[in-house]
């Protein structure tokens, strides 16, 4: 596409988008301890399974998604991304009223399919729709919309359902069973009309979508908007840069969501009450935001998307580190200021990751999104090790994280390319 086209429209309606992304995204780390609650789940790996559920769909329907969009182009994709994630909320109603957490977490899977979908569509459209070396800043705008509405969601339904959970957990110990089974079920009934209105909301922006003037990208323009060298490959598998990125991305996604979804439950291992707990998410993602604003005025003007996540790679390791060896709310500070490390990652990998694959552009950003699968198994294998070794020494799983992070932005993002 060309860069005298105008974008402002199209990344108006995509960051309405990513607003979307981000809040059913970011309020999975409120369902985690609030599920754990209502539905009287016996530890906090289980609880973890929140993110499973939800994440692991980008890894089964990634490269469906792919063909999807190939059918569909770009508009339809998105609104049928829309109305799946749609269906996913619906489905919180008869969870809700079974407290069935098996339910709950079909219906966190179905909406991870359709955002599946969404992400597939809508990433390399922002990389794509201009110049492709300030595309971190587009994503960057992006990735403000995406955290502004984690903050949102978070606050709005952490008073909604973790509002008096301290109090709840309490009484629990003196109550007979009929009245704990009642409060249980007035507890997951709290849930009830929050998703129904997602589900409206959602079903609104598919129509919308699908009435809107956002052009279609033709597979032709992808080839002429990045310095293409696919020509002589007949794999996307044949760039290394970008297989690099596919685990890059992978990592990234395991220790973004180990921060903001597992920080709450990490807080009140330490003994912090869930009524100051439950803001922990929202203090991750406004250090992410704070992050995404510096990289909008920094790149490309000042610092290289390459240099940018070098630094937040670097800054990764150091947090981690010192969250492990602090204590209470110092080390609880320094899980949050991960936010800041973790902010410019997506910016800078994925369209480092995806220039100069040309016609490989949609099947390489396919499997750029299936690597979102990370956010399903590091918060997983974090909970796992926290019952061996303790919830805070369990954080070290993210250094090695952060150090192949560090490899890609220093050599890997630019394997393969001087031969292609």
């Amino acid at each position: 596409m060309s860069n005298q086209k105008n974008y402002v429209i199209p990344m108006i309606i995509i960051g309405a988008l990513f607003f979307v992304f981000g809040f059913v995204t970011w309020v999975n780390g409120t369902l985690i301890p609030y599920l754990k609650i209502a539905c009287q789940l016996e530890s906090d790996f289980q609880s973890y399974l929140v993110a499973t559920a939800f994440f692991i769909a980008y890894t089964v329907m990634a490269v469906p998604s792919f063909f999807v969009l190939r059918k569909t182009g770009y508009k339809k994709g998105m609104a049928l991304g829309l109305l799946i994630m749609a269906v996913g909320a619906v489905l919180f109603l008869p969870a809700a009223n079974d407290r069935d957490f098996n339910m709950f977490l079909i219906g966190l899977f179905i909406m991870g399919t359709g955002l599946a979908l969404l992400q597939t569509a809508s990433n390399p459209y922002v990389s794509i729709i201009g110049p492709i070396e300030s595309a971190a800043t587009r994503i960057s705008i992006m990735g403000i919309c995406n955290k502004g509405a984690g903050i949102l969601a978070g606050l709005i339904f952490g008073y909604i359902a973790l509002n008096d959970a301290d109090v709840l957990e309490k009484s629990f110990l003196t109550m007979d069973a009929a009245a704990k089974e009642s409060t249980l079920d007035e507890l997951a009934s709290r849930v009830i009309v929050p998703y129904m209105i997602i589900a409206g909301v959602l079903i609104a922006l598919a129509i919308a979508i699908l009435f809107s003037g956002l052009p279609d990208i033709k597979e032709e323009e992808e080839d002429d908007s990045v310095k293409s060298s696919s020509v002589r490959k007949t794999s996307v598998l044949q760039f290394p840069h970008l297989v690099l990125g596919v685990i890059a991305i992978f990592f990234y996604v395991g220790v973004e969501v180990m921060a903001g979804d597992t920080i709450i439950s990490y807080g009140k291992s330490l003994g912090i009450e869930l009524s100051t707990a439950r803001f922990f998410t929202q203090v991750t993602l406004a250090f992410m935001l704070l992050g995404y604003i510096a990289g909008i005025i920094a790149i490309p003007k000042y610092i290289s998307q390459a240099s940018a996540l070098r630094t937040c790679a670097i800054l990764g390791v150091l947090f981690t580190v010192a969250a492990v060896f602090t204590t209470g709310y110092t080390s609880v500070a320094f899980i949050a200021m991960l936010g800041i490390a973790n902010s410019l990652m997506w910016p800078a990998i994925f369209p480092l990751a995806i220039d100069g694959l040309g016609k490989f552009t949609k099947i390489g950003s396919a499997l750029l999104v299936m690597a979102i699968a990370g956010g399903a198994i590091m918060p997983l294998a974090y909970g796992k090790l926290s019952e061996s070794i303790g919830t805070q020494q369990a954080y070290l799983i993210m250094v090695p994280c952060y150090l192949f992070i560090l490899h890609f932005s220093i050599k890997g993002y630019r394997m393969g390319k001087s031969i292609a």
